[in-house]
């Protein structure tokens, strides 16, 4: 599921997307990613916020990565 419709049944984009999806595929990733996997290492909550920053109204809801980053206030300053 992405923001911008890629890879949506039906090309839902946007505020078409159901809220439980967006905020399930943000927080989907953002546990992938500071979760070891046998393929990568894990990655700290500044990298982890920065990767999803990154994708902002790509693959992921504006709004949401803006909740990301009211629960980690602190790791804005530490993030590139």
């Amino acid at each position: 599921m992405r923001w911008d419709g890629q890879g949506f049944p039906d090309g839902l984009r946007s505020e078409a997307i159901p809220l439980p999806a967006r905020l399930f595929a943000g927080g989907d990733v953002f546990d992938a990613l500071t979760h070891a996997r046998s393929y990568r290492a894990v990655l700290s909550v500044p990298e982890a916020l920065a990767l999803i920053d990154a994708e902002t109204g790509g693959h992921f809801d504006p709004e949401v990565v803006q909740a990301f980053w009211d629960c980690f206030p602190a790791q804005r300053q530490t993030t590139p």
